[in-house]
């Protein structure tokens, strides 16, 4: 997510994530600080929940904290590091997946737990997925996931890519959830229908579009909109976990 960086940049950026472990350099000095790298990583998460992904900035989460902008920076180096450690700071919330239950619902809790983080934070949609650097909170996370699989027979390989199948069509299914919250909040959907569906009906020609026309009309008059996104995730995880079961 950093692009290409210098060897004491990415130094930086990974120390940084890793703070906890890190020990403080001995014989460093310097004025006490007003807030600690969490309060800056606090402050932006707060920021992105409120306001979104795009208003996040170096300016925007000083003055949230109510200092200079360029104090910021001997916290931080960029934004793209906020961003790095607030992905981070989220992930570390994951709750821990119980080993007690069954295996089919240690999987479900897996892309359940992903789609859930997704909704809470929908600017996580946002951030690049590509090169995230693996800070301490994604780790436990990943580890965690790991273990929800481990002794079901699968190899190593294929225990990350059953985490990455979980993972990807969770993300994919809460983006859809998003945008219909997102789009609810402008038109409720029963709106949407009564101003577009008349004028859809009249000016589709039926006889082109006969399935279309049978099967638009079915989830229409169940759905009451669009789409439904939870039934869909629910209907789409019970057959992707059928399908990982089926080996």
């Amino acid at each position: 997510m950093a692009g290409d960086t210098s060897d004491e940049q990415a130094e930086r950026l990974l120390t940084l994530l890793w703070r906890e472990v890190v020990p403080p350099r001995a014989g460093v000095r310097g004025p006490k600080q007003a807030v600690s790298v969490d309060d800056v990583v606090r402050a932006g998460i707060a920021l992105a929940d409120r306001d979104g992904y795009d208003k996040v900035s170096i300016r925007a989460v000083a003055a949230e904290l109510r200092l200079g902008p360029m104090s910021l920076y001997t916290y931080v180096p960029s934004k793209d590091a906020l961003i790095m450690l607030m992905v981070d700071a989220v992930a570390a919330e994951d709750a821990p997946i119980d080993a007690a239950l069954p295996a089919r619902e240690r999987m479900a809790a897996i892309a359940r737990g992903v789609r859930a983080e997704l909704l809470a934070h929908p600017w996580l949609l946002e951030v690049p997925p590509w090169r995230q650097l693996l800070g301490p909170g994604r780790l436990r996370r990943y580890e965690r996931q790991l273990a929800a699989l481990e002794g079901l027979g699968l190899s190593d390989v294929e225990m990350d890519r059953v985490i990455a199948a979980l993972s990807e069509f969770a993300t994919g299914n809460a983006r859809m959830a998003v945008a219909a919250r997102r789009s609810a909040a402008q038109m409720s959907d029963v709106r949407w229908w009564e101003l577009y569906g008349p004028l859809l009906t009249r000016l589709m020609p039926a006889e082109q579009f006969p399935l279309s026309g049978r099967v638009g009309t079915a989830v229409g008059e169940l759905y009451q909109a669009p789409g439904d996104p939870d039934g869909g995730f629910d209907y789409g995880l019970a057959r992707l976990l059928d399908g990982i079961a089926a080996g």
